[in-house]
């Protein structure tokens, strides 16, 4: 147990010595919210992997997807690593950092807004990505609760408490700076750890090495080792789709892109993202796959499977002491980071896209000040969305439904189709979010049903803002030629 607790309290003096050395570094609401564009290319692409992967992905994801779908569960390791990471970067790294720059924008809604040429617009999805990111930081919250709670035997409540003070803190003095900085700490440390994990869990005795682990889940149901596995094709195509697309449209991804240092900066930042993220997914979604081998039973509570837990019961059958504190380690780098893009990206929703559109006088003192008070309140109010019995990853799958739903089209179409309207937005996120309200009330918040709500949320709006923007009034060409760069007559 001093193991666990010196990684713990070593992580922590970590996080405390380099808030203190960015604090300095911080200059102006550019420089606490874009780090002055100037993130190297290798601090970018750990900054993307470590805000993708979180206790979500260790706990939540791998331990019930693995645990149910078995060894076809590695499709969605396929999705994450080609279209969540090396396609995101190739198709929207570039033009993201070039429009953003130039239009001078630092937010999506703010992007938004210029394009489409509508305040409301931003002001409601701003509104969006502050209420629907919630679900998501409190899933991760929960992650770490339960791991912490397998592992110290301290109740989770405590744990959250611990946390939420935590990213608070190193929010509040350093900003982009501070997260970009310890952002690519975690990242060596979740290599690390991720090498050592799947070291030790294959070679575990029930798991018998790569061969032994197919033939041993094959005596189970020769299904968990099929292409696709017992669940079906519907269900693994919705999670490909809701982590891997989904993640394009989410506001603390695309932010990455707004923050790198230049666009001969992106190739790099492509090609090492693209390897963190085949590295880590490999590693959760495979040790998910094969945890039926290392623990007999899925846990449960009041006769009910809790699949959260799996995780947290195979690191500590599997991995000695001082590689389980690693992982302990990991897991908390992660999810901080994820944390950390989260609470960004929804204090700068509310401060610069909803507060400056209303007060547009208001000073850059005072505005970096109230987005500071918006970081700690955004973690306060995820604490206690945590605290619900709602599993990880319908929380997740809500949260990127909704909100890559209403926020995926509208970008992705404005960066480089000239046609897409305003009017075509209004219905393309009144689409997502009537997708997701719908699914909730109709399938319950615990179905497993719910991810497949999230991926027709992300997908659906697409085809309908493209179908009313066809049909409705383009923006005068002097508009468009001030978005896409061209001379204006």
């Amino acid at each position: 147990m001093k193991v666990y607790w010196f990684f713990l309290v070593g992580y922590i003096l970590m996080i405390m010595v380099v808030s203190a050395m960015s604090r300095k570094k911080v200059e102006g609401v550019s420089g606490y919210l874009l780090g002055g564009r100037r993130v190297p290319p290798w601090m970018s692409a750990f900054s993307y992997g470590t805000a993708y992967f979180s206790a979500v992905l260790f706990i939540g994801y791998a331990g019930k997807l693995g645990w149910n779908f078995g060894l076809s569960v590695l499709w969605i390791v396929v999705g994450n690593t080609v279209i969540g990471t090396y396609l995101a970067w190739e198709v929207l790294g570039k033009r993201t950092r070039e429009m953003t720059q130039r239009l001078n924008v630092s937010t999506m809604p703010e992007f938004l807004g210029v394009r489409y040429k509508s305040k409301p617009l931003k002001i409601v999805s701003a509104t969006i990505i502050f209420v629907f990111l919630m679900p998501y930081a409190a899933s991760v919250y929960k992650g770490l609760g339960y791991l912490f709670e397998e592992i110290f035997g301290i109740p989770t409540y405590i744990i959250l408490i611990i946390m939420m003070v935590l990213t608070a803190l190193y929010l509040f003095t350093g900003g982009l700076v501070a997260a970009t900085m310890v952002d690519f700490i975690q990242g060596c440390i979740m290599i690390v750890g991720v090498i050592l994990m799947l070291f030790f869990v294959i070679k575990f005795p029930s798991v018998g090495g790569l061969s032994g682990a197919i033939s041993n889940l094959k005596s189970i149901n020769k299904e968990l080792i099929s292409p696709i596995g017992p669940p079906g094709v519907v269900p693994i195509l919705s999670l490909v789709i809701l982590t891997s697309l989904g993640s394009w449209g989410l506001p603390q991804m695309v932010h990455k892109f707004y923050t790198i240092k230049s666009e001969k900066s992106i190739k790099t930042a492509k090609w090492v993202s693209t390897a963190f993220a085949l590295l880590i997914t490999t590693g959760a979604y495979f040790t998910g796959s094969i945890s039926r081998l290392i623990i007999s039973e899925c846990p449960t509570v009041n006769g009910m499977p809790v699949y959260d837990r799996i995780m947290p019961l195979v690191i500590s059958e599997t991995l000695p002491t001082v590689v389980a504190a690693i992982i302990l380690v990991l897991v908390l780098s992660a999810s901080m980071s994820t944390l950390a893009s989260l609470v960004l990206a929804s204090s700068s929703a509310i401060s610069i896209d909803l507060l400056k559109t209303i007060k547009p006088d208001i000073n850059g003192k005072t505005l970096m000040w109230v987005m500071k008070v918006l970081c700690v309140v955004f973690v306060a109010l995820s604490y206690i969305v945590a605290t619900s019995d709602s599993p990880i990853l319908n929380l997740a799958s809500l949260s990127w439904g909704a909100v890559s739903g209403c926020l995926l089209a509208p970008y992705l179409l404005g960066l480089y189709w000239k046609k897409a309207t305003k009017q075509g937005v209004w219905v393309g996120m009144l689409t997502a979010l009537s997708i997701v309200i719908y699914g909730v009330s109709k399938y319950g918040f615990g179905s497993s049903n719910i991810p497949t709500v999230g991926a027709l949320a992300i997908v659906v709006p697409i085809i309908t803002m493209s179908i009313v923007s066809l049909v409705t009034e383009s923006y005068e060409e002097r508009h468009i030629n001030y978005i896409f760069a061209k001379e204006v007559k």
